[in-house]
């Protein structure tokens, strides 16, 4: 055990203190009021209806539970994205669950309530999964309307995903457990089967109100578009059900007959437990990651006890690579290694730095996995590429270049957790969310910005400065100092995980602990695809 870890492991349990917090307040999705007013209404929450749909003692991985925090503050917020979704199973089928919270106002879509739906959607394409719709939405939030209706990652890509994944034999259920308007009328409709709850379900174009102002006719919502309506005259909806958990247990049937899924082509054998039990991950990290440390020891709380077998050991030292296996599957890992490495020169080597030699041996390393149909793993706490005249001289941006072309067209699964910093260009060598992991995961302790806080924010004082010069301002030191204070307070705001996760950047913030049962389920959806396409690049130079 390293030393200091009393401290590390004080300063990460402060960081999950802080995200527990955050996490029981947005599990009250628009709050205990109106949560109040859904039982009034004889309905369940969206988590309730995700619960009992979802088989007891399995795990149920939350995606997305920070989409919009911190964000919308002029409209009230939107928590959680104004959805609750995951991956979950229901009668022993991996699942991919997304449930319309009618709590944050009335289910409305907020931009980032597509952008989370559209992730929902991605996931269930990208790992060939089955997906279960719990409807209970108004629509279109009307006054954002502009930034949530007509573009190629708006609302409306919804609907060609429901189309496209019918086109790739992906089952899609939807249950229509509340109000489904307007366009988002065609996602239940576009879906395999259709199932309706009587009293609460409703389905239409347009509602009463609108009805009657567009056309002159008087008629009530259950009569234009309820259960009864639309399993008896439209023939819209499939089933009818006196209540939510009616209509959840059919769900259960239908999910209980799918066929087989695919044999995996990914290797996996019998589980080992990891060599280090889950909670020294929480001490792995140095408080505020200020010293080195040695990333084999996450790594060891992560993979099959025994399975890890370094790739080019003693070359590229800042980046460490190798076959494991988490949960009996097949990986390739590539992580920053933290510690102060020595060359065979002699020369000292900046841990979390990625230099020529790793980025050349990184990128050959990807290859190899690709070539084996291995999936990958990243672990970043990346502070970028190596500056500096002896780098530049040594075709750094050549090697960095080859290395990003290797991520990029790696065909395998990627899955990525970001453990500590992830700046720059360092973001994207490693499997940053431009590049596609199939999952994104973070730990509190994550930064993620173009540069450190330090230099970045010396940087812009810098640029402010020159320019209230400029204007004939003349800036003092205290001027400075309190110019400096405020810019490393916004930008240390921006790094935070909880911003990239409102962002969807990652896809949750995990517990430390947790890292290898969230790789395992990762893998477990992943293994779902069998086709893998033939490994390709482009030109680059060697």
């Amino acid at each position: 055990m390293q030393k200091g870890q009393p401290e590390a492991m004080a300063w990460m349990l402060d960081l999950m203190e802080k995200i527990q917090e955050e996490t029981r307040m947005l599990h009250l999705g628009g709050g205990k009021k109106a949560i109040e007013k859904q039982k009034e209404r004889g309905k369940l929450t969206p988590r309730e209806r995700i619960a009992y749909l979802c088989d007891e003692g399995m795990p149920f991985i939350e995606i997305a539970l920070y989409a919009g925090f911190g964000m919308y503050a002029e409209q009230g917020g939107c928590p959680a994205g104004g959805t609750v979704a995951g991956i979950g199973y229901i009668s022993g089928r991996q699942t991919v669950v997304v449930a319309n919270d009618q709590t944050v106002k009335a289910g409305a879509w907020f931009p980032i309530s597509g952008k989370k739906n559209l992730r929902l959607q991605e996931i269930a394409m990208e790992n060939r999964l089955p997906i279960v719709y719990l409807v209970d939405s108004a629509g279109v939030y009307l006054p954002m309307q502009d930034e949530i209706f007509p573009d190629k990652e708006h609302f409306g890509r919804i609907f060609r995903n429901n189309a496209r994944m019918g086109a790739m034999g992906i089952t899609q259920i939807a249950a229509v457990m509340g109000a489904c308007v307007a366009g988002g009328a065609y996602l239940p409709i576009m879906s395999d089967e259709t199932l309706m709850v009587e009293g609460k379900g409703s389905i239409f174009l347009a509602g009463s109100y609108l009805v009657k102002a567009a056309i002159g006719e008087e008629i009530d919502n259950e009569t234009l578009g309820g259960a009864v309506t639309h399993t008896e005259i439209s023939g819209i909806a499939d089933y009818k059900f006196p209540t939510e958990e009616a209509c959840l247990d059919q769900i259960k049937k239908i999910m209980s007959k799918l066929g087989a899924a695919p044999t995996p082509i990914f290797n996996r054998i019998s589980p080992v437990a990891p060599a280090l039990p889950a909670e020294t991950l929480r001490s792995a990290i140095p408080a505020n990651n200020s010293k080195p440390y040695d990333m084999m020891q996450i790594i060891e709380g992560i993979v099959d006890a025994g399975s890890f077998d370094a790739f080019k050991k003693d070359y590229g030292k800042t980046i460490l690579c190798g076959y494991a296996r988490i949960e009996g599957w097949a990986v390739g890992i590539v992580a920053n290694q933290r510690l102060v490495c020595k060359s065979k020169k002699g020369e000292m080597q900046i841990g979390g730095v990625i230099y020529n030699d790793s980025a050349d041996k990184a990128a050959r390393f990807i290859l190899n996995c690709n070539q084996k149909k291995i999936p990958l793993v990243f672990l970043q706490d990346v502070t970028g590429f190596m500056v500096g005249s002896r780098s530049e001289h040594s075709g750094i941006i050549k090697d960095g270049a080859k290395l990003v072309n290797a991520v990029a067209n790696s065909v395998v699964p990627k899955i990525t957790v970001i453990v500590g910093n992830s700046y720059g260009a360092g973001n994207y060598a490693m499997c940053g969310k431009a590049y596609d992991p199939r999952f994104i995961y973070a730990w509190p302790s994550a930064k993620i910005a173009v540069m450190g806080g330090e230099q970045a924010a010396k940087t812009l004082l810098q640029i402010q400065v020159s320019n209230l010069e400029n204007k004939g301002q003349k800036i003092d030191p205290e001027t400075a100092a309190n110019l400096l204070k405020d810019i490393q307070a916004k930008y240390s705001e921006q790094t935070r995980p909880q911003y990239a996760a409102a962002r969807l950047w990652v896809d949750a913030i995990i517990d430390p602990a947790s890292t290898r049962l969230h790789l395992a389920e990762a893998l477990q959806a992943a293994a779902h695809n069998t086709e893998i396409e033939k490994l390709a690049t482009g030109v680059f130079q060697v």
